[in-house]
């Protein structure tokens, strides 16, 4: 790697909601000025290396780990922030980088705290319409944040360090087309699609409460189902499904995420805030079942925002099946039998989207770079 160009780090990891906005801000960057390299201070998880060796850029798998919710996990949980908080002071002595961004997370705190101790630029993204607990520290060891919502600035004071940009999407999303989408996953173009996913892991919950729908399945003969699972519960629903003679491509991943959002005409989901920007910016309506079992409740912020907004129902997880199941049921019944209602939600979702996050906050880190 050579020391004459303008290095980014990208710090974060461990899932796809937190690395996809940043490799797109990255891919946005480079678009813009090609001499900068970028390096991904992230997580030992597959997905980062997946999703960084894609792009060809270099991952830096830290050992730094969640903040523990058992006492007696502090001591591991402290020496290994001690150890990644050093291997970034020592990469950043020996290379100074141009300017780090940090997506939230633990696995972002490492290099955010590095850059402020050795004065590098350093700035972080908060998709989230609630910051997460890392956001919040780091904070006021940065000189800018970067937000999806304009709401999101009351937990940060109003702090002129707030630019609200949107949430930044992969380039594909802004490249297909229903028609090419239908086409490239073998679709009945005859037919409205219903998406259900529950983000790259699956939900288990969700994809329990949909399969009590089957009976809803078999007599929506004018809907087809896209239901990507997660690879635990594959085998089970694709099994339902074919017993069942409801049209249900049932798939346990997919890296086509752009052709089955461009797909739907109804999209069932956890409310994360990647996800919620991609629903946006395709302007499908949703209905958002927010995970339940975070304390903060973070998911569920970002769907109310999106309720609020006329954009998306939200079906709260009773984390039981029937209870979840009759929710569902009655929410959906309405929306697949209202083509006005589908219209107008979509509408809502297209106004709040947009496409251009990450070149706007690409923008604001080359000024960053090169102030004035």
């Amino acid at each position: 790697m050579t020391t004459d160009r303008p290095w980014l780090i990208i710090a974060g990891g461990g899932t796809g909601g937190h690395l996809y906005p940043g490799l797109a801000i990255a891919d946005a960057l480079r678009s813009m000025q090609a001499s900068f390299e970028v390096t991904v201070f992230g997580t030992p998880r597959p997905i980062d290396k997946k999703l960084v060796d894609e792009r060809g850029y270099e991952l830096v798998a830290q050992d730094v780990r969640p903040l523990p919710k058992r006492f007696w996990h502090y001591p591991g949980f402290l020496m290994a922030w001690r150890r990644s908080r050093k291997l970034a002071v020592d990469r950043f002595k020996a290379r100074r980088p141009a300017v780090v961004l940090g997506l939230g997370g633990y696995a972002s705190a490492p290099a955010v705290t590095a850059a402020s101790r050795l004065g590098v630029p350093a700035a972080l993204f908060n998709p989230d319409a609630t910051p997460g607990e890392a956001n919040r520290r780091l904070a006021s060891r940065v000189d800018r944040i970067f937000t999806q919502w304009q709401e999101t600035a009351e937990h940060f004071d109003r702090s002129p360090k707030v630019r609200c940009t949107g949430c930044p999407i992969r380039p594909d999303f802004a490249r297909v087309s229903r028609e090419m989408s239908i086409a490239a996953l073998k679709l009945d173009p005859k037919k409205h699609t219903l998406l259900i996913t529950g983000a790259s892991q699956g939900a288990r919950s969700i994809n329990a409460a949909v399969m009590e729908l089957i009976d809803l399945w078999q007599m929506a003969l004018d809907w087809q189902i896209i239901h990507l699972t997660g690879k635990q519960d594959l085998k089970h629903c694709r099994t339902k499904y074919a017993e069942a003679g409801v049209s249900a491509l049932t798939l346990g991943f997919t890296e086509h995420m752009p052709y089955c959002m461009a797909a739907a005409d109804i999209v069932v989901s956890r409310a994360g805030a990647s996800t919620i920007a991609e629903i946006m910016a395709m302007s499908v309506p949703s209905v958002l079942m927010p995970y339940p079992f975070d304390r903060h409740q973070h998911q569920m912020a970002n769907a109310r925002i999106l309720a609020d907004g006329h954009a998306a129902a939200i079906v709260e997880d009773a984390q039981d099946v029937q209870t979840n199941a009759r929710r569902l049921r009655k929410v959906l019944g309405e929306l697949m039998n209202s083509e006005h209602r589908r219209h107008r939600m979509a509408q809502s979702a297209g106004a709040m989207g947009r496409h251009d996050a990450a070149l706007v906050i690409a923008e604001l880190l080359l000024e960053m770079v090169n102030p004035g």
